[in-house]
């Protein structure tokens, strides 16, 4: 399985969001009312306040039976597809062997009494697994399974059409849950698992229709894979790889080591809204070397405060922020919901920074700096086209790069109290930048040609937006840090439209 890091160059249920009015102070004379406010998102508190299973087995059901080691993978085997299964209360155990885990049939339904527990014993590495269809999970407690690093417990093979409700999946190593085409993931608790919550991964991709809705995520990345590999890119709440469309609503995504969300290689079509990201370690949501998406109606704080002080305690200039963007943009090209990146009528508070767009310059296909593992955009199907001379020309140029491009950033609210964060310089910056084109020799991206593109030419823009506390802006590369007027003036000419109001221990 591919892995990457973030910036690897550098020079060197339904919701109902209530509206709130609200006005304030502009950075020009005349005021006038604040376009954008403050949303209340409802917190989906899953882990606290799990859903109870049927307390009897349905009619047709076969009953699994704790006191008997391996029932369940028995039962399993000698049942025909489309077979219910619940489990009764109590502690229920595979046998003693590392393999040993369920292979569900085609249409199995597995649900739990009230205290059915499938636990691993440290033992066997894999819950369920094998490549069935339309398999459905719901109201069972999965933990104690030691799957290897970048593999999952439940829906290891990441089989299709998989519906997991109202499960609690934790304290297992590796991912909790993997993902398949078409995954329903509903109203559970994936708590303090060893790398991710889930892995979205499917070999050979793209993992199409995935709907992520009302799950509690949280404490995931105990085993703090960034410390044992550092630059892997492989720790997070939920790490998304080359899935094409997916709704990511109504989640309640805190406290892990690391970021919250990471879409990271040619991920395409996500909706993102109607979420809680909040004191995750690293920043709320990462989309990496991925295509359009639209970021709405989020409540974003206390983000990043781990990495983001990590980063300036070291002296490191790099704007880590909340909301990270990184070599991705909108491609009318291919096939979405939408051909932009819309980051619109979220609430950032007191977040480590804000909004980082970014590109790094020697990252393209077949480029020794890029990190994804061989892969290539989606624009161009034969890698081997983007080499020299040919990938100095268009549409090649273009083609042969992830661009951070038509970003539309606009009416969110961004609030930040130094006080609060505990911060004096480097928390309070949103920025558009890429580095200094070097590497390798044959790269036709050298010099500034990037960081001209992103700030300049590639319709990046924010517009309409509220500033509560004293922020800076970064634009073109790390040195030039902008107060509000030169960030709105020539040649950059952002945030028209936008106020800007400082407060006390802001």
């Amino acid at each position: 399985m591919r892995s990457e890091g973030r910036r690897r160059a550098l020079p060197a249920a339904p919701l109902v969001l209530v509206l709130l009015a609200a006005t304030g102070c502009e950075s020009t004379p005349d005021s006038r009312p604040e376009p954008t406010a403050a949303w209340s998102t409802p917190v989906a508190r899953v882990c606290a306040e799990p859903g109870a299973g049927p307390s009897g087995a349905p009619a047709g059901a076969v009953t699994v039976d704790p006191s008997v080691t391996g029932d369940l993978a028995t039962k399993t085997r000698n049942s025909p597809p489309h077979t219910t299964f619940w489990l009764r209360p109590g502690t229920h155990r595979l046998a003693a062997d590392r393999y040993a885990q369920v292979v569900p049939k085609t249409g199995n339904v597995y649900l739990g009494a009230p205290g059915a527990v499938l636990d691993g014993r440290k033992t066997n590495q894999y819950a369920f697994g094998g490549t069935a269809r339309d398999v459905t999970l719901r109201h069972l407690t999965v933990q104690g399974f030691v799957a290897p690093h970048d593999e999952g417990v439940v829906n290891h093979d990441s089989a299709d059409g998989w519906v997991i409700e109202h499960s609690t999946i934790q304290n297992n190593s590796g991912a909790g849950l993997m993902a398949g085409a078409r995954q329903r993931v509903h109203a559970n608790c994936l708590r303090g698992n060893g790398q991710y919550g889930m892995n979205a991964y499917k070999a050979g991709g793209p993992l199409r229709d995935l709907v992520v809705e009302g799950n509690e995520i949280t404490g995931n990345n105990t085993d703090d894979w960034e410390r044992k590999r550092p630059g892997c890119g492989c720790t997070g709440g939920v790490k998304f790889w080359s899935v094409d469309g997916a709704d990511i609503r109504g989640n309640w995504v805190h406290d892990n080591r690391g970021a919250g969300l990471w879409a990271d290689t040619n991920n395409n079509d996500f909706r993102i809204e109607g979420n809680v990201l909040e004191a995750n370690d690293g920043a709320a949501l990462i989309y990496e070397t991925s295509y359009n998406a639209v970021v709405r109606e989020n409540t974003i704080r206390r983000n990043n405060w781990v990495e983001g002080r990590k980063s300036a305690d070291r002296g490191d200039s790099f704007p880590f922020a909340t909301v990270y963007v990184s070599e991705s943009g909108g491609e009318p090209r291919i096939p979405a919901r939408t051909d932009r990146i819309e980051i619109h009528r979220n609430v950032l508070e007191d977040n480590w920074s804000g909004i980082t767009l970014w590109e790094n310059a020697d990252r393209f296909c077949n480029s020794p700096a890029n990190t994804s593992s061989g892969d290539c955009t989606l624009l161009v199907k034969d890698t081997g086209r983007c080499t020299r001379p040919a990938i100095a020309t268009a549409p090649l140029y273009a083609d042969c790069r992830w661009r951070t491009q038509r970003v539309d950033i606009h009416d969110n609210r961004f609030v930040l109290d130094k006080s609060v964060v505990d911060c004096a310089v480097k928390c309070a910056r949103m920025a558009v930048l890429a580095n200094y084109g070097t590497y390798p020799d044959w790269s036709p991206y050298q010099g500034e040609r990037v960081a001209e593109a992103i700030t300049l030419e590639q319709h990046n823009r924010w517009h309409d937006n509220v500033y509560v506390g004293h922020w800076k802006f970064v634009a073109h590369d790390p040195s030039r840090v902008l107060d509000s007027a030169q960030w709105q003036g020539a040649p950059y000419r952002q945030d028209a439209g936008s106020t800007f109001r400082a407060r006390d221990g802001g």
